[in-house]
């Protein structure tokens, strides 16, 4: 499993896990080994009958959120050494669930991108952060047929407002009212970028703070 942040079904499958207290204390002593665990280690530590801990263990492996390994715990190899035990340590995907959906971690890549840009080439800063917003904006829309897709599919709730499009949400909702400027500029060019990956005019991309819920209006002609 890799280190990136698990996708939203993925995400409410794993918070769903945690809801059972017993499987939280679970993975918590989990969690906090520095070592992979096995069942009858956590049956001990928490107190449970080894077919409960063994039955929450693998409920948090099918969420994703424990990974599995077979060692042999004696050290033994060889006839006789015994089967490898199922050992259990924490995954190494994050998860995170944002309700609306906010794209931090990506804006977060998009402000990393662009410093080093600034930093290593002597390129200027705003177009650094438009070169590499406008990339994560294509990589975003690379899997859909049209620009309102393409923004539904992200998260960014499209809605009809007469001709034009606005946006029921902003997927940098805390970063903007901070840093209002900076972020809702790093939109503009993400939204402009999937826009022309999806063959839309990046034209018809406009900042509205007024917008809808977040500081994008699409029209419906360029102007």
């Amino acid at each position: 499993m890799g280190s990136a942040a698990t996708n939203e079904p993925d995400a409410i499958r794993a918070v769903g896990a945690l809801a059972d207290p017993a499987r939280r204390r679970v993975y918590r002593l989990v969690a906090r080994s520095s070592e992979a665990v096995g069942r009858d280690h956590v049956a001990e530590a928490l107190a449970l009958p080894r077919s409960t801990a063994a039955f929450h263990l693998d409920r948090l492996v099918d969420a994703g959120l424990l990974t599995t390994e077979s060692r042999r715990l004696t050290g033994r190899t060889g006839p006789g050494a015994g089967r490898p035990a199922k050992l259990y340590r924490r995954a190494d995907d994050e998860v995170s669930l944002h309700l609306p959906t906010r794209l931090y971690e990506l804006g977060g890549r998009v402000m990393a991108e662009a410093i080093g840009r600034a930093v290593g080439d002597e390129v200027p800063v705003r177009e650094a952060l438009h070169d590499a917003a406008e990339r994560a904006g294509r990589r975003l829309a690379e899997a859909s047929d049209d620009l309102t897709g393409a923004l539904d599919a992200a998260g960014f709730e499209p809605r009809d407002d007469e001709t034009d499009v606005v946006l029921g949400t902003c997927p940098f909702h805390r970063l903007a009212l901070e840093h209002p400027a900076v972020v809702c500029d790093l939109n503009h060019a993400l939204v402009c970028g999937m826009a022309r990956e999806t063959g839309a005019d990046a034209g018809r991309v406009h900042l509205d703070p007024g917008a809808g819920g977040c500081c994008i209006r699409i029209v419906a002609e360029p102007r």
